[in-house]
């Protein structure tokens, strides 16, 4: 029986499933870090996805790109573009792509490896393996979520993606949870190991991390306490979230949060970063 790619409309997830026939359930939104759809599972396939939305993208820093879908579909994730030394990167993925977004990714040199955080942000990494037959790079642990694309480098807990980018498991939000670090932009590609609130005009106002956003299951002592064992060798300066870009987010505010947090009972408030 033919297989085909249909995405959850709830959170965006792309599934491979029996052609014809809806899948049982989505494997994110069952899982207690996402809500479940509240009228019951809906799957489009691509057709009805690439009708229902556009993309937008744009230069945060000079060499990264974001892609975006608009309106958004499922979490509305963004996927990066990294300009690197032996070819592009790309981190987390738009829920879908248009020809002119490939066209877009192509003419600035294609990709050279794909990764991401964790399956909050994968999106339609399956068409970006397709178009540009990169090496597919995600954390072991986090395999198990990659059934609509084949992973071709399971990591292990420090990958270096392409010279001055590395991949770093932090685990706590998924098991194969990872960020991205890059050295020479002192920019962190953090997945949802943070989330950052912003003021009215657009200014970071504060920051938190969690286990499950939606129920706001916080991360045990444990899990704190790993994330800032990694996040004390990377000095940064910018924070990139699957939703979200923050500028001025310091590795000093991140280590300051943790310490907060190991200070007193799990919590996933945010934290006002005048208090870090």
């Amino acid at each position: 029986m033919p297989l085909e790619r249909t995405a959850c409309t709830h959170c965006g997830h792309w599934h491979l499933y029996f052609a014809g026939r809806t899948p049982p359930g989505c494997l994110v939104c069952s899982d207690v870090r996402n809500a479940l759809p509240p009228d019951g599972w809906d799957f489009a396939d691509v057709a009805r996805v690439a009708a229902a939305v556009r993309n937008t993208w744009r230069e945060y820093l000079p060499g990264v790109w974001g892609v975006s879908c608009d309106p958004p579909f499922g979490l509305g994730a963004t996927g990066w573009l990294i300009a690197a030394g032996g070819g592009n990167v790309a981190f987390e993925a738009a829920p879908f792509y248009h020809p002119d977004a490939l066209g877009f990714i192509e003419a600035r040199g294609g990709i050279a490896a794909l990764s991401c955080s964790h399956p909050h942000g994968m999106g339609a990494l399956w068409q970006l393996q397709e178009r540009f037959r990169p090496a597919v790079v995600i954390h072991k642990d986090g395999v198990r979520f990659t059934k609509a694309f084949r992973v071709t480098w399971p990591a292990d807990d420090v990958h270096e993606v392409a010279p001055g980018l590395t991949l770093h498991h932090v685990g706590g939000h998924y098991e194969g949870h990872s960020v991205l670090y890059d050295a020479g932009r002192r920019a962190l590609f953090a997945g949802d190991a943070l989330k950052v609130d912003f003021h009215p005009d657009g200014r970071p106002r504060a920051i938190s991390c969690h286990k499950g956003y939606h129920y706001q299951i916080p991360l045990s002592h444990g899990e704190v306490r790993h994330y800032r064992r990694v996040f004390a060798d990377l000095p940064f300066e910018h924070v990139f979230t699957p939703f979200e870009y923050a500028a001025g987010v310091t590795r000093g505010h991140a280590l300051a949060l943790f310490d907060r947090l190991l200070g007193g009972p799990p919590t996933a408030q945010p934290v006002a970063l005048e208090l870090l």
